[in-house]
Formats: structure tokens, sequence, C-alpha cells
């Protein structure tokens, strides 16, 4: 296997994502020491039959301490205050990464925080489930997807490329790409489908009982495959809209236009607009299982 990436790894937030690196770690540097930390003792002890980690804490200054790679997997809405905590106890030249959906905050909230004796290299596995916690994760999640790091222009290029081969282990694709541009880039592929999935879930909700019943009882694959999404974890997506607001308002503005046309084209009986949009439309599936992503 050849000598580890890391000898000491702190996972700060060990849920869907960080269990499952940490089972990647496990897998392909079983010699790598894997530190778990989180605030309920419930995780922490799943962590520990699961035994996807050598050490557990809740507390996460003593989980950084000597580790040479920490990944926050926590809320967004975290990140800051726990970097002001963590940033005192941080081994010079330790290297210092997140798994967040919005990187402009994530730079935001965790750079001005951190040492100059530390590396940090935002990223973005672009994997997961509707489920979450430890016992959701596993290896094999991130196989063929791809994982997106927005370093910043001080970032010492050895640390990019030891996350960059850290995500490879795990079988992602990597790239790089400026922080604004992610976070405009996952507005449209991830932000601005589980903002319509919720409404179209939460619409359901608000129909009479006698319909509610009905709508459960014979779900098609359209509705049933938006409850899926409109399953993810709240917390993470309440802070992923209010984190990447101006990214998601200006495609909500959009998508709103385009459901007012549709809407008018429905109501003229306009099939000809119809045909021609499903066909635009039906084309992006294609090539979304031509790229492997499907």
């Amino acid at each position: 296997m050849g000598e580890p990436l890391f000898d000491r790894v702190a996972i700060i937030g060990i849920g869907l994502i960080g269990s499952s690196l940490a089972r990647v770690i496990r897998r392909d540097n079983p010699e790598t020491h894997i530190v778990a930390c989180a605030r309920r003792a419930e995780t922490l002890e799943a962590v520990r039959r699961l035994k996807i980690a050598d050490e557990t804490t809740d507390d996460p200054v003593a989980a950084v301490a000597d580790a040479d790679l920490v990944v926050l997997g926590t809320p967004l809405s975290a990140y800051a205050e726990l970097a002001k905590k963590i940033a005192p106890a941080l081994k010079p030249g330790a290297i210092v990464t997140d798994v967040g959906s919005v990187k402009q905050a994530a730079i935001r909230d965790i750079a001005p925080a951190l040492p100059k004796t530390v590396h940090f290299v935002p990223g973005h596995p672009v994997a997961g489930t509707e489920h979450s916690g430890p016992e959701a994760g596993f290896a094999e999640m991130f196989a063929d997807r791809w994982c997106i790091l927005t370093p910043l222009p001080e970032t010492a290029p050895e640390a990019v490329a030891k996350m960059t081969a850290l995500w490879r282990l795990a079988k992602m694709r990597v790239v790089e790409m400026p922080a604004e541009h992610h976070d405009k880039v996952l507005a449209a592929t991830s932000h601005l489908p589980h903002l319509i999935a919720y409404t179209i879930v939460g619409t359901a909700t608000e129909l009479g009982q006698d319909l509610q019943s009905e709508v459960v009882a014979y779900s098609a694959g359209g509705f049933r495959d938006f409850t899926r999404i409109a399953a993810s974890d709240p917390v993470m997506w309440r802070d992923i809209f209010l984190a990447n607001s101006e990214a998601v308002l200006e495609l909500l503005q959009r998508f709103s236009e385009d459901l007012t046309a549709l809407q008018r084209a429905i109501r003229r009986g306009d099939g000809d607009t119809l045909h021609d949009w499903f066909t635009r439309t039906r084309a992006i599936r294609r090539s979304i299982i031509e790229a492997k992503q499907a």
C-alpha cells in the first residue's frame, strides 16, 4: 500500500461524508490514526461500534492536537466558531480542509482564524445520499464522483497535491476552480433542485387529508424522487441556502420566469413550446448519462 498520506487525521463532524472518508482511509491507509469528533454521545458511540476511528472525543481542540489533516464536516453555520476554537491547537504544517457545499462562505469563515503556519484547502466532494450520520457512510460513495477544490492563491501547491491524492484514493475525479464559480455551479446543479424538491413535497403536505393519503399511496416515480431529495438533512440545507443566497436567488428568479413561460404555454394550449422545451431538457439527461453521473 505504500506510505500513508497522513499519520494522524482528525474528522470533526463525522456524519455521512466524514464517516465515508474515514472508511476510505481505513481501507487504503490503515496505519493512519483517525480521531473522530462529534457533539453527540450517540454519534461517538456509533463510531466506536462501527470501528471507523481509533479515537473519539467531543472536544475539537483535543481532536486536532498533532493532526496532520483536519477535516471539517460540520454544518456550515458552525465553521466560524469552530475555526477560532481549534486554531491555537493546530500543528504547524497541518492541512485544514472542509467538505461544505458553499466555498465562499467556508473561506470567509475559516481562513481568517487559521494561523499562517497551516495550509487551508477548501474542498467539496460532490457525493452523498439523503441519509445522515456515521451509520449511513460507505467508502464507495465517492467513486467516479467529482471533488472540487477551491484553494486560495496563497495555498501551498504541496498541500493541494496531498488533498488531491486523498480524494483520488477515494476514487474521485478532482478538479480545481475559484470559489465563486463553484458556488454558481452548485447553485444550479444541487442547491436549486433541492429547493424545488422541498417546495413540491411541502405543497403536497398542504393538500386535503384525503388527497394527501392518495399522493403517498399512488406516488409515481417523479414524486418519489422529490421525496428522496427532500429527506436530506434539514440543518445542512438550511445553512447552504443562507450561505449561498445570492447565487440561489439569481437562479430562482430565472426558474420563476421559465415556470411562468411554461404556465402560459399550457394555458394557451401551445404544444410546440412545450415539445421544444422538453426536447431540449431531455438532451441534458442524456449528457449526464454519457458523463457517468447518472
